[in-house]
């Protein structure tokens, strides 16, 4: 009993040392005010795949496409192997190192020393002893940021969600505008032709033909611009699904689709839990306080042992004959390395603080967000409401006009200009609509956590 109890006292004080002098890991909080409701709510719940709430089948195939052979979500998912990958070489260090040592050497005749072959083999293993948790505490960095890695994943995969979907929504209001302004030129066209008709009677003057003919051209003007969009979302899209422009053949003949209900926003703490961004940085500050405790670890003695086994002979015959063993037991302790293990704590300290700024700032970020979504969709309600209002009444004055000038009350001008209103109003309304479901798969986008993926489903984490 004698013999063993220094021995229990040196565990008792290592184990003091562990618990008390090692520092823990916290709850961490962002550094922000606790956040109020939403201004707004609904009572619609968000889907995992929010997109399918448009009930479009042309937009659903084309992000589980995306998602599936978009070359930049692919290049993420790689970067989160590469994560997984790391973390598994930090785990290897809880376990012994072992390698295999072989040696042939020729020895040339000496004067003393007749020479000859001498072979040698043995096996070599070297281990640390996690004394202060220091390897382990490297260990929960790397998962830490191998976390990170997926919730940067998780969101890459969510903005590509509302690209493809901003992108097919934009695809869509620019075929409409493109028949709409085929409509405006057919239009324009005729009254041309009706005016050319009423020059010749002596009833209208021909700078009103003139005038006529600039609109009939910036409506040409128009149908190009509209055109060149077209195509350039259509290369946009493909690029997004991962395929070579000119491979791509897709035609946007469906309509908008109606705006869903309003989700229900749900509490700003629910947010932080589900987002992956906000996730993302809030591990990032984790495995910023795991680094900060290796370097205050770096501060302890480590303790190591080096095993050796080897055997020597002139021979192969004779090889694995004779073996000698070497056990070391190594105590490094740190004592003067001037100030560096201090300046490291100090430097692994000021980027915990940083990352924890970060992500209060990425909290902060997704409250704001949420609030401009939700801001800007109301009030685009409100906008559109008001240009309908504006074509209504420029339909009725446009309307009003055209039985003055029959009837020989107005001039052409004030008909051209209630004309070229109207028009413009029509084209500012379907803009309007599409621009009123961008800001919806924005606040989609905002309030949603992640999504599983085909990859994801596939592998076991």
């Amino acid at each position: 009993m004698a013999v063993r109890l220094p021995f229990l006292i040196w565990l008792a004080v290592i184990g003091f040392c562990v618990f008390s002098c090692a520092p823990k890991l916290q709850n961490v909080e962002a550094p922000i005010e606790e956040a109020e409701e939403f201004s707004y709510t609904g009572t619609e719940a968000i889907p995992e795949k929010w997109w399918t709430s448009f009930n479009d089948p042309v937009l659903n195939n084309l992000i589980d496409s995306a998602l599936t052979e978009n070359l930049n979500l692919a290049a993420t998912w790689e970067q989160f192997m590469a994560a997984q990958a790391i973390l598994r070489r930090e785990k290897s260090s809880l376990w012994p190192d072992i390698e295999l040592v072989a040696r042939s050497a020729v020895s040339r005749p000496e004067p003393d020393f007749a020479g000859g072959e001498n072979f040698q083999a043995g096996l070599a293993a070297g281990y640390e002893v996690d004394l202060w948790g220091r390897i382990r505490a490297g260990i929960e960095a790397e998962e830490f940021r191998a976390e990170a890695s997926f919730y940067d994943y998780q969101a890459a995969a969510m903005t590509l969600s509302a690209e493809i979907s901003a992108t097919w929504f934009q695809l869509l209001t620019l075929k409409k505008q493109l028949d709409l302004t085929n409509r405006q030129i057919e239009t324009n066209e005729e009254i041309i032709r009706l005016i050319r008709a009423r020059f010749t009677s002596g009833q209208i003057r021909a700078v009103d033909i003139l005038r006529q003919q600039q609109l009939l051209e910036s409506t040409r003007d128009q149908k190009i611009f509209f055109e060149t969009q077209l195509r350039l979302l259509q290369n946009q899209l493909a690029v997004l699904l991962g395929r070579p422009p000119q491979n791509l053949s897709i035609s946007p003949e469906s309509n908008l689709p109606e705006l869903p209900l309003l989700p229900e926003t749900g509490l700003p703490l629910e947010l932080i839990r589900r987002r992956p961004d906000v996730k993302q940085a809030y591990n990032q500050v984790l495995a910023a306080d795991r680094e900060m405790a290796v370097a205050i670890r770096n501060k302890y003695p480590r303790i190591s042992f080096d095993i050796i086994a080897q055997s020597r002979s002139n021979n192969y015959g004779n090889l694995f004959q004779d073996w000698a063993y070497t056990l070391a037991g190594n105590l490094v302790a740190p004592l003067l390395y001037g100030g560096r293990n201090r300046a490291e704590v100090d430097r692994t300290t000021a980027l915990k603080n940083q990352q924890l700024f970060l992500y209060g700032q990425t909290v902060l970020n997704s409250f704001r967000e949420v609030e401009d979504a939700l801001i800007q969709e109301q009030k685009q309600k409100d906008r559109i409401e008001v240009l309908e209002r504006r074509l209504d009444l420029a339909q009725k004055t446009n309307k009003q006009l055209r039985i003055e000038f029959l009837n020989g009350l107005s001039e052409y001008l004030d008909v051209l200009l209630s004309l070229d209103q109207e028009q413009q109003l029509q084209r500012d309304i379907l803009e309007a609509r599409q621009t009123l479901l961008e800001h919806r798969i924005t606040l989609y986008r905002t309030l949603a956590g992640g999504f599983e993926t085909e990859r994801t489903d596939s592998e076991e984490f």
